[in-house]
């Protein structure tokens, strides 16, 4: 056990951290969404991932992703293994950068226990909604949270037992409403809590919607 952990085992102590550190998170796309959920689970004990996508850090990336100017033109997977692991050393990651499709959607997130749908493009987190969505494994996903102001309409709900929903369902990355950092980051938040709370067993009655998320 590393100093981030044993720092860690102070607040929610060890068989938390045990249980949490069982789980492995599938996390698709390691944008504004996905790469700042994968951060706040590393800080919540969170160790192992399979984390996916193809693009290359970009400028315009950094207004609200968990990337720095020195990472332009990385592969975004791999800039973020080196910055999750500033926050734990020790962590079990797996980093394909492919894109995922019809072909492969079914086999890259069948080891994990969890995935959170953080992609950009509509066939695509339809793609991983049909895959997942009834596969038994808690499925996080997200639809409208862009733009700023009114993060009380990012509203997380269930819509079947082990599926999540956050977002406000309408708001599209435009001229008017960029993506930008707040709201964004409020949607990863929502997730990852989600996540943690699913594993240390406070989230398992089904008729909960958004309270306590």
């Amino acid at each position: 056990m590393n100093k981030f952990e044993q720092a860690l085992v102070e607040k929610i102590g060890e068989a938390r951290l045990a249980q949490i550190q069982k789980v492995t998170v599938g996390i698709a796309g390691a944008g504004g969404l996905g790469s700042n959920c994968a951060l706040f689970l590393v800080r919540s004990g969170f160790a192992r991932f399979k984390i996916v996508d193809y693009a290359a850090v970009d400028w315009s990336d950094l207004n609200r992703q968990f990337y720095f100017g020195d990472q332009i033109g990385e592969k975004k997977v791999t800039a973020l293994q080196e910055n999750l692991r500033r926050v734990n050393p020790d962590l079990v990651l797996e980093t394909p950068a492919v894109r995922i499709n019809p072909e492969n959607v079914k086999s890259i997130f069948a080891d994990c226990d969890i995935v959170i749908e953080a992609l950009n493009e509509g066939a695509s987190k339809a793609l991983l909604m049909e895959t997942y969505g009834n596969s038994g494994k808690l499925f996080i996903c997200a639809s409208g949270t862009t733009g700023w102001g009114n993060s009380a309409n990012l509203i997380t709900r269930r819509i079947a037992n082990r599926v999540f929903l956050i977002g406000d369902l309408r708001t599209t990355v435009n001229p008017d409403y960029p993506a930008m950092a707040p709201r964004m980051t409020v949607a990863a938040a929502k997730a990852a809590n989600i996540v943690l709370s699913w594993v240390i067993g406070e989230a398992d009655n089904p008729a909960e919607l958004e309270i306590g998320y």
